[in-house]
């Protein structure tokens, strides 16, 4: 599939160097687009993309261009996705899909009239490794899952901080971060919870920068999730079953994990990505795309509005009140 990529920051740059190791696979870019010309231009050379325009209108306007990638800041994605669709093209949005679950839900019932693809890119969910995860969950060989905790932060300095945590551009820890954790959570127990507690601290910015919300889900069942934008924690995360563990040293960078049954010798699992992780989202959004679907089978709609759902919940227990800019 043909790429535009609708920003040129960090993110930005993985997606590109992914698509470039795609090649014969039939991934390609083809464009870039920047609120700076300079930028967009920097850009394509470094990573080999035959256009570069100076804005997103005239990125979406390229009729080369068959998917777009959007990397921008939280608070623009919505409006960032609207003008792509508006455009006739596929959609590929990073996390958070938008800062709102109505937003989000307004998205998928737009692509779909337009007949057009669009996705959130959780891409872990697409990790090889959670369909081996998935299916010891589903097989019961190691009884119910009865609880589950995940742990994610990292420090943020200077402009980065600033980005990471600023009201006006959808900041906080929960919403940048805490999204994979909920979107974890969500995605090994298959339901939505039935209640949560939390805990909060807020910085100078009025943002959240650290929480630990306890989830209760039908059945019984459990789950503890920390987020932090201001102290280095290891994404960890662990499940507890009726006869087992199983340990994930990296939960989002998901290529490895150990099962400790109560009876037996601990089991390692690996599954290395082929590229880094990212080509499944891709390789998810292209099959797509080919079959004419306005969304994935495997992240549907639904888990991505629902996770939007419950972070809009969380927050407004918070009593949080953003000030979000398209």
């Amino acid at each position: 599939m043909k790429w535009g990529i609708l920003a040129a920051g960090t993110i930005a740059a993985k997606f590109a160097g992914t698509v470039n190791a795609m090649r014969d696979e039939g991934e390609e870019l083809v464009a870039v687009g920047s609120r700076s010309a300079e930028k967009a231009q920097q850009f394509a050379e470094k990573h080999g993309i035959p256009g570069a325009y100076g804005s997103y209108e005239e990125l979406v306007s390229d009729p080369d261009v068959e998917a777009v990638y959007i990397a921008t800041p939280n608070n623009m994605h919505y409006s960032n996705a609207l003008l792509c669709l508006n455009a006739g093209k596929n959609v590929l949005c990073e996390k958070p899909f938008t800062t709102s679950a109505a937003d989000a839900a307004n998205l998928y019932r737009i692509a779909e009239e337009k007949g057009l693809f669009i996705m959130e890119a959780f891409w872990i969910r697409f990790l090889p490794l959670y369909e081996k995860l998935l299916e010891i969950i589903r097989s019961g060989e190691y009884g119910e899952l009865r609880h589950a905790r995940c742990d994610y932060g990292f420090i943020a300095k200077g402009a980065r901080r600033e980005r990471k945590f600023k009201s006006e551009l959808g900041g906080g820890a929960l919403l940048d971060i805490g999204i994979y954790n909920l979107g974890f959570l969500r995605m090994i127990m298959g339901a939505d919870p039935e209640s949560f507690t939390s805990e909060v601290h807020f910085n100078e910015f009025g943002t959240d920068n650290f929480s630990v919300i306890q989830l209760c889900y039908p059945g019984g069942r459990t789950a503890h999730s920390l987020q932090t934008i201001g102290m280095q924690i290891d994404r960890q995360a662990a499940l507890y079953f009726d006869r087992a563990s199983i340990y994930l040293p990296d939960f989002q960078g998901a290529f490895s994990m150990t099962v400790n049954p109560v009876d037996g010798e601990p089991i390692t699992i690996e599954c290395p990505p082929d590229v880094n992780g990212f080509e499944y989202e891709i390789r998810e959004s292209s099959r797509c795309v080919r079959e004419g679907k306005s969304h994935s089978d495997i992240f549907k709609p639904e888990d991505s509005v629902a996770v939007l759902r419950l972070l809009d919940e969380v927050r407004e227990s918070w009593n949080m009140r953003f000030a979000f800019e398209d």
